[in-house]
């Protein structure tokens, strides 16, 4: 029965990815193959206000801008920086759950508000750095992914986009499915036992599970702080780290594996970060 439960959800999961996706790779193919190079380095000078459009793009509580993001950094067409900004603004399942619970309108917004403007001011920083340490990577390809899939670009913008959404498509399927199964034998519940009260612990915790690529770990954030399990500052470290399934598809696009988690480790410690602040100043 959990099985069939979690062959379900991951399938539903999985769908509503699929256009955005989609959309995702036929950009992506469209501008490697269609697009002068002029048009190229207008793109590229865009990127300097990329963590500002990141930020609030990643609001709307929809996982499908995370997996779209993270396709469009390992094709490189956006900076790591916007990447960063999208990550840590993304809500995934916790607007809904706040919503479902009647939490005041106000407190929500805040929530938001504050996510978006520090996944901004993150994503600039973070540019900032790698501009200044040399780090930045320059060009636009797609072509690393067309190898890593084995695909033939050459046969139309339309069949790459479809074949590379539905090999992304699968991979995302079958790890939600087992992460559901795993989060499902551990336990939610057992989660509340750990210290998530305490400061820079529950910081720290709960940026942890945010960690885990899977809607379950924003809808177990989320209710643990609604039942007062959890502060509001480890809450939002939590949701800040959690970018759903767009840490899966940045594994899986990614080809360099020691950048893809040099990413990750700075997505735990801006996440862990701005809930320590968000808790130091009470934001919440």
């Amino acid at each position: 029965m959990f099985l069939w439960d979690a062959i379900v959800d991951g399938a539903l999961d999985t769908v509503k990815l699929v256009p955005f996706l989609f959309l995702t790779y036929l950009l992506m193919e469209y501008i490697e193959h269609r697009t002068s190079d002029q048009t190229r380095a207008m793109i590229r000078r865009a990127d300097k206000t990329g963590p500002l459009f990141g930020g609030l793009l990643g609001v709307v509580p929809q996982c499908g801008f995370s997996a779209a993001a993270a396709s469009l950094y390992a094709g490189r067409v956006i900076t790591v920086g916007t990447l960063i900004a999208v990550f840590l603004s993304t809500s995934d399942e916790m607007l809904p759950i706040f919503l479902s619970s009647r939490v005041d309108i106000a407190v929500i917004g805040k929530i938001l508000l504050i996510k978006a403007v520090y996944g901004m001011a993150a994503g600039f920083v973070v540019d900032f750095l790698f501009r200044w340490l040399n780090l930045r990577k320059i060009g636009m390809s797609i072509h690393g992914i067309c190898e890593a899939e084995h695909c033939e670009c050459e046969q139309g913008i339309f069949r790459s986009a479809v074949k590379h959404t539905l090999s992304i498509s699968l991979y995302i399927f079958l790890i939600s499915v087992v992460l559901t199964l795993f989060l499902e034998a551990v336990g939610t519940q057992n989660l509340e036992s750990l210290v998530f009260n305490q400061p820079v612990i529950g910081e720290l915790l709960a940026g942890l599970i945010g960690l885990i690529p899977n809607c379950a770990a924003s809808v177990a954030l989320t209710t643990m702080y609604l039942d007062g399990a959890m502060s509001a500052g480890a809450m939002m470290s939590g949701l800040m780290v959690g970018a759903g399934v767009g840490i899966l598809v940045l594994f899986r696009t990614n080809r360099k594996r020691k950048e893809t988690l040099e990413i990750i480790g700075i997505l735990y410690c801006s996440g862990v970060i701005g809930g320590l602040i968000t808790g130091l100043l009470r934001l919440i």
